[in-house]
């Protein structure tokens, strides 16, 4: 029926090293490997050629079977969250596909096959992997994940509305396997997305009847521990993509989410009497509404302040301005 694994690379570190070695061993093997990677001076594709051959190497005693690598490049002017996913897809002809990041490491070998034998599912459209945070992250970014990503499974669907609001729609392409043919329906990923394309099409997907399905026993390690300028321009970005998709925020929107997220944050700092860390959580928080705040007004900024508050600097050039006429 056909798998494949489809992941955008940036300047590859041994996160990445661990994942494509992850993926070697794993029960359930992809087709094919996807490489969307952005080329620089010192990671061309031939040079991320070379690098997976090193890898295949040391892995060999832990390979399963044979996998067929797609390096594709890409022009950091050209990427897009949702236009370079969407060129991905479209190297694919699996009945099921993977989205991934490079730093996002399985936890065991057999994270395919759980998402796989959920998505199989009738009705269901999208499962997405639970993200759990090395032991080196901060206490913080540990119970975001925690909070995000607890250890109870579930699928959610159109009537869970009501009840879990913006949450219906959340998944993400940290990694979340797909069904090709629903995907195809809602009409794939969006051709320019500065974030979000995960939540946008799947927003599509349940108002379609389908189902998303999260699968707390498939895990990958994965965390950020975004200094605050780096937390401003996320959060920057992901206002943006509200304000240019009011349609679809509109009616579910996402601050309410935001405070209960700082609130319990808060408690739990406070419990477990970690009180430097919530020194921590005041300024990333802060970080957080002043970057979300300006990106929803992003439309009265000018340029200059834009390619300042941004991580993806290309999204407001003037070659790419019907990106932002919205």
């Amino acid at each position: 029926m056909g798998l494949d694994v489809i992941i955008p690379v940036y300047k590859p570190d041994k996160k990445f090293d661990k994942l494509f070695a992850a993926l070697l061993s794993q029960s359930v093997r992809p087709d094919n490997v996807i490489l969307l990677n952005t080329e620089t001076a010192d990671n061309t594709c031939v040079q991320l050629a070379r690098r997976l051959e090193r890898i295949t190497r040391k892995q060999r005693a832990y390979i399963r079977g044979k996998i067929n690598v797609n390096i594709v490049s890409v022009l950091k002017e050209d990427f897009d969250h949702g236009g370079t996913r969407r060129m991905g897809v479209s190297r694919s002809d699996a009945d099921y596909f993977v989205m991934m990041t490079q730093d996002a490491v399985p936890a065991d070998d057999y994270l395919l096959e759980r998402l796989l034998r959920a998505v199989k599912d009738e009705g269901c459209a999208i499962a997405y992997a639970r993200q759990c945070a090395p032991l080196a992250a901060s206490m913080v970014e540990q119970y975001t994940r925690l909070f995000n990503y607890p250890t109870q499974s579930c699928k959610k669907t159109k009537e869970d509305l009501p009840a879990l609001g913006i949450k219906t729609w959340f998944c993400s392409d940290v990694c979340a396997a797909y069904k090709r043919a629903a995907y195809d329906q809602a009409g794939g990923f969006a051709k320019h997305a500065i974030f979000n394309e995960d939540m946008l099409i799947a927003s599509k997907l349940i108002e379609m009847g389908y189902s998303i399905s999260y699968v707390a026993e498939a895990r990958v390690i994965h965390s950020h521990n975004y200094t605050l300028s780096e937390q401003f321009k996320r959060n920057f970005d992901l206002g943006v993509s509200h304000a240019q998709n009011r349609e679809v925020f509109s009616s579910v929107p996402a601050m309410g989410e935001g405070i209960r997220l700082v609130k319990g944050t808060f408690q739990y700092l406070l419990g477990q009497k970690m009180y430097l860390d919530l020194l921590d959580l005041a300024f990333q928080s802060g970080a957080k509404f002043l970057g979300f705040w300006l990106g929803k007004h992003y439309a009265f900024l000018p340029k200059e302040l834009l390619r300042i508050c941004t991580t993806n600097i290309g999204y407001f050039e003037p070659t790419n301005i019907d990106r932002t006429d919205h």
